[in-house]
């Protein structure tokens, strides 16, 4: 029987939906984490192991999660990845689709150059610059956003409103991302996940925040919507600049009406998602997965 690794460190109900998935397709699958992995460089043996498959290699792998970790380690968990696909092993989401979006820093530049809208946005190492941006910001009436490099759910992100709020400024591993706070459009807080598969919008919600935050994880509510034209090629354009086969893009509609791109999550979570909408992502994501690369 064919094999697919999911790489998680927490399964949880994604990894059981891809595993229903994968096993309608006649797949077992098989979780692993990205930590117990190694590289075994001698004749007898492949290239890299990965816990649970002997000395063998899986067929396909979905990466559900990257762990954190310190620089060394990010960048073996990433070159596991890239091993992979060097032999020829399809891995979804690509590791450099993974390393373009899970740093900020380079998503927010790479979708600027594009000319695509994001938020104004300031990445920097020094703690007295940071200030300096941030106190001018505040001064002109801007609010701030300070986020960690790498993150998701919500996790580490300030909001910046007022001087004294400042005395909380920390940098994320000593480095700085301040984005200028969007209000959006009508009451309360709200944006747009807009889930995209091989370059398709396959669904759409809208996430209303108990607060400023709108992630599901902080309690977010979500309303399926249908992704009008404009929604949909900001998103299309967005997975299509950081080469992913898959992405959940975070768009907000801005108070004079037009959009701009907030996140673009290559290992998105879609449980809340599911819940509001009539196809089953995973079935799509695998789908996806087998028809092109296998």
């Amino acid at each position: 029987m064919a094999s697919a690794v999911i790489f998680t460190d927490d399964p949880g109900w994604h990894g059981k939906m891809l595993c229903d998935a994968f096993q309608a397709k006649g797949f077992s699958a098989l979780y692993a984490s990205l930590t117990a992995c190694h590289f075994s460089i001698a004749e007898t043996r492949p290239v890299i192991t990965i816990p649970g498959l002997s000395n063998a290699l899986p067929d396909v792998v979905f990466v559900r999660g990257v762990p954190g970790g310190s620089l060394e380690e990010v960048v073996f968990y990433l070159d596991v990845l890239h091993a992979l696909a060097e032999l020829g092993i399809p891995v979804y989401n690509s590791g450099r689709a993974i390393e373009r979006s899970v740093d900020k820093a380079m998503t927010s530049f790479l979708l600027h150059k594009a000319g695509l809208p994001t938020p104004v946005t300031w990445v920097l190492r020094d703690r007295q610059q940071a200030l300096d941006i941030a106190e001018t910001e505040l001064a002109a009436g801007n609010w701030l956003l300070s986020k960690p490099l790498f993150g998701s759910q919500g996790e580490g992100i300030r909001r910046l409103e007022k001087q004294t709020d400042l005395l909380w400024l920390t940098g994320s591993r000593g480095i700085y991302y301040l984005q200028r706070f969007v209000h959006s459009l009508g009451e309360g807080c709200s944006d747009f996940r807009v889930f995209v598969i091989n370059h398709r919008v396959v669904a759409a919600m809208r996430r209303r925040g108990k607060f400023w935050l709108n992630n599901v994880a902080k309690g977010a509510s979500c309303d399926a919507v249908v992704a009008d034209e404009q929604l949909a090629s900001l998103a299309i354009s967005a997975t299509k600049v950081l080469a992913m086969d898959y992405a959940g893009v975070d768009i907000l509609q801005q108070q004079d009406g037009s959009f701009t791109i907030i996140e673009v999550n290559s290992i998105p979570a879609w449980k809340g998602l599911q819940s509001v909408c009539d196809v089953n992502i995973a079935d799509l994501l695998v789908n996806d997965l087998l028809t092109r690369y296998v």
